[in-house]
């Protein structure tokens, strides 16, 4: 198929395939017409023969194949016809997409729907997600972030096993392990941390893999205050220090002590209050939003080695630090109290706050009927959430 005729039928196709007609809401009969102009912009200037007679020549073969039907005009004072308009032959829609080569958007929808179907209850994260994209294909819509088939199931399958990796692991090797290509990952890596954040409520974006296990080099977790840990030995003094100390995941396993001093555990989601933080009586763990593995398997040490201490989790005021708190307590079994997390805070700091997006209420709804209850049902009256930076003011 020629150039020109290519352009008109695919125009043509996607006004259908944008239209009411298409998913069978339309009242009225609708017809799919676009100027000749439009298209080929030049094409009626005297002087651009060559577009004018090509256009001309290939809209006469596509009206002959019954493709479409043309409007034409005298043009001048001379007998000469020129096109006005062409319009889609709604009963020759199979011809047109074997004409072109090109897949009717009813099949590539039906094959997106299969593959949403087959992970949609894998996770509550995809649930969500294939839940929406449902509705969106619906209303005519196209699938969020991506709607190639090839690549949609790429993803799909990283977001059905990267919320369950418990060992830190490179994405290289996670790459190679889920889609066989060392190197796929990188390319939808954009698209799966948006997805993680937007669904999956984790709360920074520059993190989220890493909280997952997902690593490029081996992961830190980072510490502070009055304790002191014993390894191979040697014994770290961090009461004795101005700043955050490091600890690498290839030296963890070789702990054999945690001391606390202080009377209070404290982790802490946001690394930049986590860096500002004073508190003479307390040891800090900076946890990065959602605690990976590393940080979760250090928290548990501290914690059998010091069982007397109490135990705190300071996080933003939103949907997501509720979560990370309750996360957190689930999966190391440690009763932590929320820290700054209250009615209280959010009403110092209310100058500070942010509205709610659609998603954050939704979230705040959820969680409804438990112990922060009273700070939630205040934000939803209020449209706000607090951010731990805010209180670093």
């Amino acid at each position: 198929m020629k150039k020109h005729e290519t352009t008109i039928l695919n125009a043509l196709l996607d006004q259908y395939e944008r239209s009411k007609s298409f998913v069978g809401k339309n009242v009225q009969n609708q017809s799919f017409s676009k100027r000749i102009t439009d298209l080929f912009p030049g094409y009626d200037d005297e002087a651009n023969y060559e577009l004018f007679s090509g256009v001309n020549s290939q809209v006469a073969l596509l009206e002959k194949e019954g493709l479409i039907t043309v409007k034409r005009k005298k043009r001048g004072k001379i007998d000469t016809e020129i096109i006005s308009s062409v319009t889609l032959v709604v009963d020759r829609l199979d011809q047109c997409y074997r004409a072109l080569g090109r897949q009717p958007k009813t099949d590539k929808n039906t094959a997106i729907k299969m593959l949403l179907n087959e992970y949609c209850d894998r996770t509550p994260l995809l649930h969500d997600f294939c839940k929406e994209q449902f509705i969106r294909l619906d209303e005519n819509k196209k699938v969020k972030h991506s709607d190639n088939l090839e690549k949609l199931e790429q993803i799909l399958k990283v977001l059905a096993e990267i919320e369950s990796i418990e060992e830190e692991t490179f994405i290289r090797n996670f790459s190679i392990r889920v889609l066989g290509d060392s190197k796929a990952l990188e390319h939808i890596k954009t698209t799966v941390v948006s997805l993680l954040c937007e669904y999956g409520g984790y709360p920074d974006k520059e993190c989220v893999l890493q909280d997952l296990n997902i690593v490029n080099n081996p992961g830190y977790v980072y510490v502070k205050g009055n304790g002191t840990v014993t390894i191979s030995g040697q014994t770290i003094d961090f009461g004795r220090l101005d700043g955050d100390f490091g600890f690498s995941s290839a030296v963890l396993d070789d702990i054999e002590k945690v001391e606390i001093s202080a009377s209070k555990v404290i982790t802490i989601e946001n690394l930049t209050t986590f860096n500002s933080f004073v508190d003479k009586d307390a040891f800090v763990i900076y946890l990065g939003g959602y605690h990976n593995s590393i940080r979760r398997n250090m928290i548990r040490k501290i914690y059998e080695d010091n069982p007397e201490k109490k135990y705190y989790h300071y996080g933003d005021i939103d949907a997501g630090g509720f979560y990370i708190l309750q996360d957190l307590r689930r999966k190391t079994g440690i009763p932590f109290a929320p820290l700054n997390m209250d009615l209280e805070t959010i009403k110092k700091y209310k100058d500070f706050t942010k509205k709610l997006t659609e998603n954050d209420r939704t979230r705040l709804k959820n969680l409804l009927g438990g112990e922060f209850d009273e700070v939630i049902n205040y934000m939803l009256e209020n449209d706000c959430k607090l951010e731990q930076e805010a209180i670093d003011q």
